[in-house]
């Protein structure tokens, strides 16, 4: 069972501790995918947002999608994506991610009280990835979308306690004192 130290080294980049969820419902949009790979990344979708209690919705009235995952077999992928500058916020994003071995890449927004707004994935499916299963992959990807974790996280059990646990109506939807994780902590069943 995750206790309050390992909670907080979840959420702790920096020594700055920071755990938002979702503020907001999320209305996703997935780019790259089979039509059968999508229809996989939509249903898990849709079960990992129902599990944590917290609505899906066709379009948020800000910014149409706001969920956003983009899979490509190579990071030169992105430079054909319209206005990936503007959307990012990152005009060197392409590069970045072609310069650096990694074969992910998120990006949150966050609304006014501290609550995720917007979530922006980038997976390279060139690379070790390539192999893995369709299932695994969006359990994995809505898992790290859900909250702000400093790292990145492998399903789990514990785990998805600990998302239903921080999407409790009674929490915050940011905070940013490590004492957040004691508060977590005692919000997970006890095994």
């Amino acid at each position: 069972m995750l206790g309050p130290d390992e909670i907080t080294a979840l959420f702790t980049r920096d020594g700055r501790y920071l755990c938002a969820r979702w503020g907001r419902p999320v209305a996703p949009v997935i780019f790259g995918l089979s039509d059968e790979t999508l229809e996989i990344f939509r249903s898990v979708t849709r079960a990992a947002l129902a599990d944590a209690g917290h609505p899906i919705v066709e379009t948020d009235p800000d910014m149409g999608a706001n969920l956003m995952m983009f899979f490509v077999r190579d990071w030169d992928e992105l430079s054909g994506v319209p206005d990936l500058a503007q959307l990012t916020g990152q005009p060197d994003l392409h590069e970045r991610l072609k310069s650096g071995a990694a074969d992910q890449y998120r990006i949150f927004r966050f609304d006014a009280d501290g609550g995720i707004r917007a979530c922006l994935t980038f997976v390279n499916m060139g690379g070790r990835l390539a192999d893995a299963h369709p299932a695994e992959l969006a359990e994995a990807m809505m898992m790290r979308a859900m909250l702000t974790f400093s790292r990145e996280v492998s399903p789990s059990a514990e785990l998805a306690g600990l998302i239903r646990a921080a999407y409790d109506p009674v929490m915050p939807v940011a905070a940013m004192d490590p004492s957040h994780a004691l508060r977590l902590a005692a919000r997970l069943p006890r095994q």
